[in-house]
């Protein structure tokens, strides 16, 4: 099996709350996928989004939306040269951070945009997500962020998410002393199928030229096109 991935790219944003140089454990559980696929030739990006001045809004630049800053258009052209996304974030309050949700939201505010087939931008890409902290959640929050990045067009491979919590309650984060965390069989499994499934799917959809381009072109539906779609009269 060939497992030399350097025509891919993979982008992993992190949602701590922390900013750099603090630790941060998420940033420890994105190292172990991230080191995987670096092993296999991946061009391998992380990004702490706390780092940026990344405005809040669902629009592609928000200081044309009475924002005097922002930084979002310089970093999503780096999330499109991409043929892999992994967001990773910790849980507060049962949910996913702040910073995920700006992100996703900033995800949204370039949905309507089209790629070269007249498909929707994000076509053609696969993601996953990483979640991390000591308190129960993590499929709750997993399935808030791979519901949103299939919605605005990533697809989603098998087994696409994994996360550490350690027992639930108040207790040691994923690089804490004695955590566990790097050790966790479970854990490790999952991020490493994780890992494989973005890179295997990415290199599927990279060799195929994406998504096929019909009956999901949103330029040609509204040019008329219905792809089969019969709409009664009567109706």
């Amino acid at each position: 099996m060939d497992t030399d991935f350097s025509d891919l790219k993979a982008t992993f944003i992190n949602c701590t709350l922390k900013r750099s140089p603090e630790p941060s454990h998420t940033e420890g559980l994105v190292e172990t996928s991230a080191s995987i696929m670096r092993k296999h030739g991946v061009d391998v990006q992380v990004i702490r989004a706390i780092d940026h001045d990344i405005a809040t809004g669902v629009y592609p630049d928000m200081t044309e939306h009475g924002w005097a800053t922002d930084e979002w258009p310089q970093i999503y052209p780096r999330v499109l040269d991409s043929d892999i996304l992994v967001i990773a974030g910790p849980i507060w309050l049962g949910d996913n951070s702040s910073q995920t949700k700006v992100i996703i939201e900033r995800l949204y505010s370039l949905s309507s945009l089209q790629n070269e087939k007249g498909q929707y931008l994000f076509y053609g890409r696969v993601a996953g997500c990483l979640i991390t902290g000591n308190e129960d959640g993590i499929k709750h929050c997993a399935q808030n962020i791979l519901y949103s990045l299939q919605h605005v067009g990533y697809t989603i491979p098998p087994n696409a998410d994994a996360g550490w919590i350690g027992e639930a309650g108040p207790g040691p984060s994923y690089l804490d002393p004695g955590s566990g965390g790097p050790e966790n069989d479970f854990t490790n499994r999952n991020t490493t199928f994780m890992t494989w499934n973005l890179m295997h799917l990415g290199r599927m959809l990279k060799q195929a030229g994406g998504v096929p381009g019909y009956g999901n072109q949103r330029s040609e539906w509204d040019a008329g096109a219905r792809f089969d779609h019969e709409n009664p009269e009567y109706r």
